[in-house]
């Protein structure tokens, strides 16, 4: 399993952080791996609430689905996604710190069927991924 995690201290409260990670369509701002994300449902983000995104990898457009499966108020989220190849599942975690909050965001990649045979090539690729994702995120963070 390819994993990329980074800590990020925000000037946003944890509510405020969690209220622009719950909604995955923003990643289209913050994350330049992706060419779009769209809600396809409406009101709050909850349990179920779904993100139409099309990921960058490589030359390639791979469209994701990103479904909420966990949702806690001010304190986490998860966005998980599955395609023919593999499972992704994006973590987010908030904690109080002075007075902001420190994410922690979790991305995990799984390789399907053949695919997983590639998983440590995954692996480096990922990494870059994640680090152009982090600076993005980080200034997402600290308006």
């Amino acid at each position: 399993m390819a994993r990329y995690t980074t800590t990020i201290r925000s000037s946003l409260s944890p509510a405020e952080a969690l209220a622009r990670l719950a909604d995955f369509s923003s990643a289209a701002v913050w994350d330049p791996g992706v060419e779009s994300a769209r809600r396809l449902d409406e009101g709050p983000v909850r349990v179920g609430s779904r993100v139409a995104l099309v990921a960058r990898v490589g030359r390639r457009s791979v469209p994701l689905t990103y479904v909420v499966t966990e949702l806690v108020e001010g304190e986490r989220v998860v966005h998980a996604a599955e395609a023919r190849r593999y499972r992704s599942l994006d973590t987010v975690t908030l904690a109080p710190h002075g007075d902001g909050a420190l994410v922690t965001y979790d991305a995990r990649l799984e390789g399907r069927g053949g695919f997983a045979l590639a998983e440590p090539l995954l692996a480096l690729a990922f990494r870059r991924i994640g680090d152009r994702a982090r600076v993005g995120l980080e200034k997402y963070l600290n308006p």
